[in-house]
């Protein structure tokens, strides 16, 4: 990468503490160069502003799809950093092909997730704070496996299912006993299609394609008290086949990611449970994380010695989770899950929950701690 000129970047503005991690005395104490960074809105970063700006650096969330569309006509970008553990929405064979080096940070809020299902599931059935039951976790990477932990350490049992891990103690059935035989199933995967799919993002495909995985067929699979959690992408659940299935059922569904997100209907909202703006992962931690992983893999890019740590920005934390597991009735104060329900069913208007509210929530949102172990 060229060190006479100045580094400019575009950033998605809801990427944390930017200024403190990518600035000239982080980024360009070897060079001397300076440091341009221009934040914008996810859903504002097209190709007519990488045009315009010409950045080297492009730093993104979910919200913010990569690939030919956004790059074609484009030859400054030479690192893209995704502060986010998914990467459904980065073609990376498109960004191999053109020599551009990509970065996500995969596990960065596997403790948050995983505590924002803990939530789910406690406030819904306190009783299982002293009654064993069975949690199904589809998906076992980095939050699945975080998750199966907590549900360990809870007393509770995992059935597990991630085809593309070998058998172990918690990858231990199969999708159908998973769904059949939980009392909460939660899904942790990535968003993925099928690999010979003709859709122009060919590196998302699969040979366990997730788009749709639960669907009139799999939900007929499970029993009717069998809650059911999404906090990984909107489009492995069909939305339709669901609100059929919950009108069947009265099932228990928790959901913090939609199919049509930004858009959610007042009519799928309203047979929820739980209703979230897409914040599963929105700790501090687990946010800081994620800026200090791309950070920290930039710097390997300009060839600099990272300088900036996330534990020089993190105030006290008195979140413990011993202290949950020994006081239960504290959970509201370690968590109000309820309280991101009600913010986010008060934005309908019309009937439904439109795009800019929907990311004026998760913008505007007063981010959680970590529980502490």
């Amino acid at each position: 990468m060229d060190t006479t000129t100045p580094i400019t970047i575009i950033a998605d503005s809801n990427i944390a503490s930017l200024d403190e991690f990518f600035n000239a005395s982080t980024l360009g104490q070897a060079t001397g160069q300076t440091v341009n960074i221009i934040t914008v809105a996810g859903r504002d970063i097209n190709a007519d502003l990488l045009a315009e700006l010409q950045p080297k650096i492009l730093l993104i969330r979910s919200v913010t799809p990569v690939g030919e569309a956004l790059l074609a006509a484009n030859k400054s970008v030479r690192f893209v950093g995704s502060a986010t553990i998914g990467t459904d929405h980065v073609d990376q064979e498109y960004l191999m092909t053109r020599q551009i080096t990509f970065a996500n940070a995969a596990g960065c809020s596997k403790h948050s997730v995983a505590q924002y299902v803990l939530t789910a599931i406690l406030t819904l059935r306190p009783q299982y704070w002293q009654q064993s039951m069975t949690l199904g976790i589809i998906g076992l990477g980095n939050i699945g496996s975080t998750l199966a932990d907590y549900a360990s350490d809870l007393g509770w049992q995992v059935l597990g299912y991630d085809p593309l891990l070998p058998p172990s103690d918690i990858n231990n059935a199969s999708l159908e006993q998973v769904l059949s035989q939980s009392d909460v199933v939660s899904l942790h995967v990535p968003l993925t299609s099928h690999k010979n799919t003709d859709t122009q993002h060919t590196s998302n495909g699969s040979d366990y394609p997730t788009h749709h995985l639960i669907n009139a067929e799999t939900l007929a699979m499970m029993p009717a008290h069998t809650m059911l959690i999404n906090s990984a992408r909107g489009p492995v659940i069909h939305a339709n086949d669901l609100e059929a299935d919950i009108e069947r059922t009265n099932r228990q569904v928790v959901l913090d990611v939609f199919e049509h997100e930004p858009q959610i209907s007042e009519r799928l909202l309203s047979k929820l449970a739980i209703a979230t703006p897409h914040i599963a992962g929105y700790t501090v931690e687990g946010k800081l994380r994620g800026t200090q992983i791309i950070y920290d893999s930039l710097c390997e890019k300009l060839s600099v010695t990272p300088t900036q740590s996330m534990q020089t920005l993190l105030q006290l934390n008195m979140f413990l989770w011993s202290e949950l597991k020994a006081h239960p009735d504290r959970l509201s104060k370690f968590y109000d899950i309820k309280q991101d329900d009600t913010a986010l069913r008060e934005k309908v208007v019309d009937g439904q929950v439109n795009g800019a509210d929907f990311d004026q929530l998760r913008r505007d949102y007063h981010l959680r701690r970590e529980w502490q172990s």
